[in-house]
């Protein structure tokens, strides 16, 4: 996450025994590097197996590439779904159970997002709020993941912004009662990851999608991080 000491850490804690827990401060987006993904497709097929949603963005300043079909399960391309919520629109809702991010709409609809979420031992739920947006932000790892993996303390001082950065394209920074959670909602370069338990805490979607959904809300909105096994 930019410049700010910490990487994707959603710590949106309602319940107590989350932020009681030592566990804040403990965890990132990534714990390892991931690897340049390489999206290269024979040109024979490029057009047919990339949809227009995720075609590549070659004008942003760091090029993005297309994300092809046989990456991406359908049901977790971008689209607008049916969703009855209680929440107004313009909630952000994460459902980490299905897999995916609410955008929540005017008459009972929703822009739903495919995501990758923390893996077990580092689940997360409650409400925050985007206090800050940044575009290709700097990812910084906390002392603590510095301490369990002594190879990252190359970047103790920040990981250049890049496709290959753990924050990815966008990074939308989650607040608490004015405090950082340390949790963000970001872009990866990486496909396989979206409908996987896989982070550390942070919420992740594909670059193209977090570029749509950085787009389409402002800083004040609200977040809700639901409990596994309920609903809006």
């Amino acid at each position: 996450m930019p410049s700010s000491r910490t990487p994707g850490r959603v710590g949106l804690a309602l319940r107590p025994t989350l932020i009681a827990g030592a566990s804040l401060g403990l965890v990132a987006c990534n714990q390892t590097i991931p690897a340049q993904v390489s999206l290269a497709v024979p040109e024979s097929r490029a057009i047919a197996a990339v949809e227009p949603r995720y075609q590549a963005l070659p004008n942003e300043r760091f090029p993005i590439p297309a994300v092809h079909s046989s990456e991406l399960e359908p049901k977790f391309a971008r689209q607008r779904v049916r969703y009855e919520t209680r929440h107004p629109p313009g909630t952000v809702i994460v459902d980490p159970d299905a897999k995916f991010l609410y955008l929540v709409e005017e008459g009972g609809y929703a822009m739903r997002y495919g995501v990758g979420v923390g893996r077990e031992g580092f689940g997360w739920s409650g409400t925050a709020t985007i206090e800050r947006k940044a575009q290709w932000p700097t990812w910084t790892p906390p002392t603590e993941m510095i301490k369990r993996q002594p190879e990252l303390k190359r970047y103790a001082s920040g990981m250049r912004p890049g496709t290959d950065n753990p924050l990815g394209a966008r990074a939308l920074y989650l607040f608490q009662n004015g405090r950082d959670t340390l949790y963000r909602l970001h872009g990866t370069n990486d496909p396989s990851s979206i409908g996987q338990d896989v982070s550390s805490g942070c919420v992740r979607l594909l670059n193209q999608d977090v570029i749509d959904l950085y787009q389409r809300i402002p800083t004040g909105s609200k977040v809700v991080v639901l409990p596994h096994g309920r609903r809006a």
